[in-house]
């Protein structure tokens, strides 16, 4: 690799991780719209019968634990039931169970792939979703305006709070080489390329360490690539040919690094937004970077946005996938559909007339 090169992606990668940071601390000061556009209301219930999926490997699961027993005792509730999750099951027997009990509201205590799972089972069931944000990037959380740094508030907001209806989509990956196909829900965004090699190649230990900016360091080894060309559908309108290295379905805009990745995208739109990149060297991958952190209004080649309900994309390569930061497999044939309005989840008091 030729010195300038090199130079390039160390600048890239540090420029990333400086920005990132810095948008952290300003994240309460900069990303002040609603998450979603419709009034919240309170579910006007006197009693109720909380169930708890909780992670107990996550560093506060016990003082979660303690701080939820203690809000239901209070309240003069019955005692909360908690499931907990474990490493052959991330939530999905829990999340049934919780939903068997006949639970009012199912509390969710743990990561993003831990909220991503209970979700998918709790979607068009009218049964309301608090959170309570133990992980890395706590995503959702984020973008329904929830402070991660405060576990006492967010458990008061899931047991007390307001609670309105969001998006949710579904991704189906298909595998013609191998023949597998799988179908996962996700809340936030998913995507293909190089987003998805980043995610499967991050090292965990740095990433427990260092949290999300491990993912700096593990995108600095794969911004250069090779492009891969794919045909995109869009509400089942006709294919179009593309060379890409990423594509990203965005539910909603704010990701890891407290970067409003997609401003224009909501929670409750009905639509996803999709990110098409397609560059070819480290020099379109900072001309990105640029882009999104100083949020410049000036279209790129190597970047487009759309909007739609329904996309299938298909490539004659195996191409990796991932859904809310988790690996989902490689796939030849992708299928995201937004799910529109169809989970609730209990946020902060907030009117529809909020914006940016």
């Amino acid at each position: 690799m030729n010195d300038w090169l090199l130079y390039l992606i160390i600048a890239a990668a540090l420029a990333f991780a400086v920005s990132s940071w810095w948008g952290v601390r300003r994240l309460r000061v900069l990303h002040t719209r609603s998450a979603v556009r419709e009034d919240t209301y309170h579910p006007g219930l006197e009693q109720q019968k909380v169930a708890v999926v909780l992670n107990p490997i996550k560093a506060k699961s016990a003082e979660a634990r303690a701080l939820i027993q203690r809000a239901c005792l209070s309240a003069g509730w019955e005692a909360p039931l908690f499931f907990e999750t474990t490493a052959e099951d991330p939530g999905y027997a829990q999340a049934e169970a919780a939903l068997a009990s006949g639970a009012d509201v199912v509390l969710v205590g743990g990561g993003d792939g831990t909220v991503r799972v209970v979700a998918e089972k709790l979607a068009h069931t009218n049964v309301p979703m608090g959170l309570i944000p133990l992980g890395t990037g706590n995503l959702l959380a984020r973008n329904v305006h929830l402070d991660v740094a405060d576990l006492h508030g967010c458990i008061q907001t899931a047991l007390f709070g307001h609670q309105r209806f969001i998006d949710t989509a579904r991704m189906g990956i298909r595998n013609s080489r191998t023949g597998a196909a799988s179908e996962h829900a996700f809340l936030v965004i998913a995507g293909m390329g190089m987003d998805a090699e980043v995610v499967g190649d991050t090292n965990d230990g740095l990433k427990r360490a260092v949290g999300w900016l491990a993912y700096t360091e593990a995108g600095a080894r794969h911004l250069i690539g090779r492009r891969k060309k794919v045909s995109i559908s869009l509400d089942d309108q006709p294919e179009q040919t593309r060379k890409i290295r990423s594509v990203l379905f965005a539910n909603c805009g704010l990701i890891p690094g407290g970067i409003d990745f997609i401003p224009q995208a909501m929670i409750d739109d009905g639509v996803l937004d999709v990110v098409v990149m397609s560059p070819r060297s480290a020099i379109g991958w900072i001309a990105m970077y640029g882009k999104i952190m100083f949020k410049h209004k000036r279209n790129l080649p190597v970047m487009s946005y759309y909007r739609s309900g329904k996309i299938v994309i298909r490539c004659a390569e195996p191409v990796a996938t991932q859904v809310d930061g988790d690996p989902s497999g490689e796939a030849t044939e992708v299928t995201v559909q937004v799910e529109p309005r169809s989970l609730l989840v209990r946020v902060i008091e907030s009117t529809g007339n909020e914006t940016a």
